[in-house]
């Protein structure tokens, strides 16, 4: 009779096993491992959190939030516009859903989450602002939208690059330098950077046809287009590329060709 009394008295006193993380504890650690770019790991913490239970819109943000830093564009999108159906305008939504439709190239779905949003949010709200105010050739708009993304973060090189290209398509060829300096300042290593700012070298430098009184952006565009085609013949590759670049920004009729002229001498 002694034995079985210690063996039930060691089995009563053996201590019991520790919970695991909740499915809230998981999520949370999923996406702090989205923040800091450990993809795999959050998407394991992600199917754990599942296995536990989660769902509902904690575990569709994280969903979101990976597929975006994993740069599946399309996916984030669609998450994050499902979302902001439960919470519209919610800024920190709308940011990475507005940058998710810009770089799938759709601007009017980009500009329409941008609308939806109050007059706030972080840099990266107000630079894709400025982004889509380019491509709809909204300076004013795009001026206000980098510089406000400037003041909220001086230090961050994007607004101040994308300023600059900005002017860029505008033809403002020394304002534009101006931010590129400013911007190759901030990251010197930036190839993109780099790039930017000999070209704003080469078109200032370059004696190209200036715009006369009353012509056409057309007009003007055609003959910086042609300034580039007959700089290709004579072997001047630098007035080539200002000139083509040039005609870009001018017209958007002139768009497609100048570009194809552009990319055919990169390539040569």
């Amino acid at each position: 009779m002694i034995l079985p009394l210690l063996v039930a008295a060691s089995v009563s006193t053996a201590p019991a096993a520790a919970p695991g993380p909740s499915a809230h504890e998981l999520l949370v650690g999923a996406r702090h491992a989205v923040k800091v770019n450990r993809l795999d790991q959050a998407s394991v913490m992600i199917s754990r959190a599942v296995a536990a239970g989660a769902s509902g819109p904690e575990l569709a943000r994280v969903l979101a939030d990976l597929a975006y830093a994993s740069d599946k564009y399309p996916e984030a999108l669609n998450r994050y516009e499902a979302l902001l159906k439960v919470t519209p305008g919610d800024p920190s939504l709308v940011e990475p859903a507005a940058i998710a439709a810009l770089k799938l190239g759709e601007v009017d779905r980009a500009s329409s989450l941008l609308s939806s949003t109050s007059r706030t949010g972080s840099w990266r709200l107000w630079n894709a602002r400025g982004v889509v105010a380019d491509l709809q050739r909204n300076w004013r708009t795009a001026d206000q939208s980098y510089e406000r993304a400037t003041r909220l973060a001086p230090n961050e090189v994007g607004p101040i690059n994308n300023q600059g290209w900005s002017l860029v398509l505008r033809g403002e060829w020394k304002q534009a330098l101006n931010f590129f300096e400013r911007a190759i300042e901030l990251n010197p290593r930036s190839e993109r950077i780099a790039d930017n700012l000999e070209l704003a070298r080469m078109a200032l430098a370059a004696d190209l046809p200036r715009r006369e009184l009353g012509e056409s952006e057309a007009s003007w565009a055609a003959r910086l287009n042609d300034a580039g085609i007959a700089a290709v013949i004579v072997g001047d590759k630098t007035r080539a590329t200002a000139a083509f670049t040039q005609a870009i920004g001018v017209s958007g009729t002139w768009y497609a060709r100048a570009a194809n002229n552009l990319e055919a001498l990169g390539s040569r």
